[in-house]
């Protein structure tokens, strides 16, 4: 059974900084791409940054210079540090994880529950 399990979300000021993380029980972890997404009411959830099992980090544009998404295959654990923080990163965000690493496509296989990120301003 696979489980994602995100942390290390909560609330911040602007300009401040975040790392979440994501605990993944699945075998394999190594061969798995990962990524993050985030999702405000109303709004579709949209990708942030993803990892590969091998390969380039991709992000979007909003967030290239700020994000830093890494992972740590000996502790089964994807990371996302997330610097200089703005209102409009709050969210929900969401850890996924798939063997294809389809970065913006929403079809990853399996997902986390979320953890809320809220900027104040």
């Amino acid at each position: 059974q696979v489980q994602l399990v995100e942390s290390g979300g909560g609330l911040v000021q602007a300009g401040g900084s975040l790392r979440l993380s994501c605990a993944a029980s699945f075998r394999d972890f190594s061969s798995y791409a990962m990524g993050w997404f985030r999702q405000t009411p109303g709004k579709e959830r949209e990708f942030v940054a993803g990892i590969p099992w091998s390969g380039n980090s991709v992000y979007t544009t909003s967030v290239k210079g700020r994000f830093t998404i890494s992972r740590d295959n000996a502790k089964n654990t994807v990371y996302l540090q997330m610097m200089t923080l703005k209102p409009e990163d709050t969210a929900v965000y969401y850890c996924a994880a798939d063997p294809i690493f389809k970065t913006r496509d929403l079809r990853w296989d399996y997902w986390g529950q979320g953890t809320q990120v809220t900027v104040s301003s």
